[in-house]
């Protein structure tokens, strides 16, 4: 029997397993369905779906500097504990240098390691760990230098939050020193430039309103929202924030007295952005209890 494409896409939705097991597991039950998810569990292959309900909003980001070009990766678990698992490490580590030769997370997925696509061996090791993974998103920067920090590091080159900046000249240092500061200061954007017009724009209109409550004439509400507008700019933008180092200079400015320039910058930190489900402990024990 043939194998479509549109069979393997429902078996790995009813299994979770990876294209390449389910493509497998069908060929092995001559598209039998039923069979074929029972080929797959026989093999240990299906536990993944299992636990695919489950947030996954622990883990770890991984950084990776090769040359002018830096990769961050972040894979998450469902509890911390899995996270300082060796093998979990193990697996951000080789998910993270396999970054460095591909473009975005999609292509990372399919990318070959050991023999086999990452998703592959990432739905392996949730049936062998027992928890549900995700390999949820990578971030690429180049430059002439990529300088690269680990803020609460769990292992060499992976913890809570990975930092990457990419530097145009010859770094001496300074590097570091920013990527210290981007994890202190989570900044926004690297310029005005840069940030979210949606972002300014409701900012501006805070600023607006508050500065029109003063009653003060037009004119001079007008003046206070540029001096308001561009102390906002000040705070959110990497370029224009006072230097953690020497609040003396902005880091614009400390990296020019380095003989550098910042190009850009990735700060990215394990669970940003997901909503964590939120149960009783006695629901949690009977959810145990339950299996």
């Amino acid at each position: 029997m043939a194998i479509t494409a549109q069979m393997v896409k429902e078996l790995r939705e009813t299994t979770g397993a990876g294209m390449m097991d389910a493509k497998k597991a069908l060929t092995e039950t001559d598209g039998d369905m039923e069979a074929a998810v029972d080929w797959l569990r026989t093999k240990g292959l299906a536990k993944a779906a299992k636990k695919s309900g489950r947030t996954a909003a622990e883990g770890l980001v991984g950084v990776a500097v090769s040359g002018g070009k830096g990769v961050a990766v972040e894979l998450n678990s469902e509890t911390d504990f899995v996270a300082k698992n060796a093998d979990f490490q193990k697996l951000v580590a080789s998910f993270t240098n396999a970054a460095l030769n591909v473009a975005d997370i999609d292509a990372l997925k399919a990318a070959e390691l050991n023999g086999k696509p990452v998703e592959t061996v990432l739905n392996e090791a949730i049936a062998v760990i027992g928890e549900n993974m995700t390999l949820r998103r990578m971030a690429v920067l180049e430059g002439d230098v990529v300088v690269s920090y680990v803020h609460n590091a769990a292992a060499d080159n992976m913890g809570k939050i990975g930092v990457l900046v990419a530097l145009k000249g010859t770094d001496n240092g300074i590097g570091k020193q920013i990527a210290m500061h981007v994890a202190a200061t989570n900044p926004a954007s690297l310029s005005e430039a840069d940030l979210d017009p949606a972002l300014v724009e409701r900012e501006k209109a805070v600023l607006s309103e508050q500065a029109r409550e003063s009653g003060k004439p037009e004119a001079v509400i007008e003046k206070m929202i540029v001096g308001r507008m561009a102390k906002f700019f000040e705070e959110v933008t990497l370029l224009g924030q006072k230097f953690v180092i020497n609040p003396d200079l902005t880091v614009e400015q400390a990296a020019k007295e380095a003989g550098v320039e910042v190009l850009g910058f990735v700060r990215m930190s394990v669970g940003e952005g997901i909503e964590k489900e939120k149960e009783d402990f006695a629901a949690e024990v009977a959810k145990t209890l339950a299996g």
